[in-house]
């Protein structure tokens, strides 16, 4: 069967480059602008950094489902699209005027922090939008197994470029202080990015509502039918081993980007340069994701994505205390194992997704696994890190040799775990067709 429109991928693929562009301009660099403002200090509730990352997972189990029947059921996918992205380009730009030094009092006051809600607010706008373009892109892709990653890998560049805004800003004005990056026009540069994209949705081709016109119910509002495929012993196995897994993920999200800092790794003067080498290598790997599937399976690339995280964290406690090649070398070779990790993971995970869910509730399926992962993986791992965090903290220095065995030894026993219990014959059929 001939593939997919050319220019249909180009249309989609500019859509990934410009979510994962609005995503990767201010998420990485956010701690480093938080504690330029003072707002990474200890109090009694823990500090803001916390909360700050906690408001995505949060907004990951609070936004997906419900906006996810709202496309499967309502409103174009594209439209929905639009309205998110064009209403949190208004957030983005507004979140860095709220910015206040202080440490929190109380648990509660960390997220009652004027620039946490704001971005709790945001990120209930484009949670949804990781899903709904997931499900956009494989409604109208003739092959999503061979074509989604063509499409996904543009997103990739995207987070790159995003990371890289402030560094070219810096070196078309000259301006080191403006444009540092912890510099808050990286919101800036984010909003105008998102208000764009939300123009170009408008663009896409037309995704009606699968399911328009069938009778709503109170299950129906809450996704029971895409909670009804956890009864599949394989895609529970699936949803389950993807839950624990971003629980020590969190860790590399809150603490990654200080870690490196630390240890003095920077590209061209750049801590944020440094850690985007994880996504070139992202580049590669997606792009040989269609044979890694005809000769792997689905089964054999997700564990060796889990086992890029196990690798991962413990090359990254090695790596402390260590000088010369043998601290770089463990912290480069970690940042570069997040092509694997996130590729033969998430993407693969989104693609097992849509091949198990019926037509009429992928758009929910897809918000599932962003609630599960993205919102109860991470934000249980985000409070968990948090008073990790002040375990492995002696007079105010981090040992991050502990900090980093312990997800890798977590990693471990969730990989374990997967491959001794996950078997999806559908998912071997498939193999076989490919190959």
């Amino acid at each position: 069967m001939p593939g997919s429109s050319p220019v249909l991928i180009v249309r989609l693929a500019i859509m990934m480059f410009l979510q994962f562009f609005v995503w990767g301009a201010w998420y990485v660099s956010l701690f480093g602008f938080l504690k330029e403002n003072g707002m990474t200090e200890l109090g009694a509730g823990g500090s803001f950094d916390a909360a700050a990352y906690t408001v995505a997972p949060i907004a990951a189990i609070l936004a997906p489902l419900s906006l996810g029947l709202v496309a499967d059921r309502f409103i174009n996918t594209e439209r929905v699209l639009a309205i998110l992205n064009i209403v949190g380009a208004g957030l983005l730009w507004y979140a860095p005027s709220l910015a206040a030094a202080g440490a929190p009092d109380s648990y509660i006051s960390q997220f009652m922090h004027p620039m946490v809600l704001c971005l709790l607010a945001y990120m209930i706008c484009f949670m949804p939008t990781l899903a709904l373009t997931a499900s956009l892109s494989f409604k109208h892709l003739k092959d999503g197994e061979k074509e989604f990653p063509l499409v996904r890998v543009l997103g990739t560049i995207g987070w790159i470029a995003g990371n890289w805004v402030m560094l070219g800003c810096r070196t078309i004005t000259g301006n080191t202080e403006a444009f540092s990056d912890n510099s808050e026009h990286m919101f800036t540069a984010a909003a105008i990015a998102s208000f764009i994209l939300g123009v170009y949705c408008l663009t896409l081709p037309k995704t009606e509502p699968p399911a328009k016109g069938e009778p709503l119910s109170l299950g129906k509002v809450v996704g029971v039918d895409a909670w009804a495929m956890l009864k599949d012993k394989s895609f529970f196995v699936f949803a389950f081993a993807s839950f624990l897994i971003c629980i020590p993920l969190a860790g590399y999200y809150a603490k990654g980007f200080g870690f490196v800092d630390e240890m003095g790794i920077t590209l061209f003067g750049s801590t944020t340069g440094a850690m985007s080498t994880g996504q070139m290598s992202e580049i590669f790997f997606m792009l040989i994701m269609p044979l890694c599937f005809a000769r792997l399976g689905v089964k054999k690339m997700l564990v060796i994505g889990m086992l890029a995280w196990v690798v991962r964290y413990g090359l990254w406690g090695f790596a402390f205390g260590q000088e010369g090649i043998l601290l770089t070398a463990p912290v480069f070779i970690g940042i570069l194992l997040h092509g694997i990790c996130y590729d033969f993971f998430f993407v693969t995970g989104m693609i097992y997704t849509d091949k198990k869910a019926p037509p009429e509730v992928r758009g929910q399926a897809q918000s599932l696994i962003v609630m599960l992962t993205q919102g109860l993986g991470l934000g249980i791992g985000a409070q968990a890190f948090g008073t990790w965090t002040g375990l492995c903290t002696t007079d105010g220095v981090i040992d991050f040799s502990k900090f980093w065995y312990v997800p890798a030894i977590f990693a471990a026993v969730v990989m374990v775990f997967f491959a001794l219990t996950f078997w999806d014959r559908t998912a071997d059929e498939n193999k076989q067709q490919i190959g």
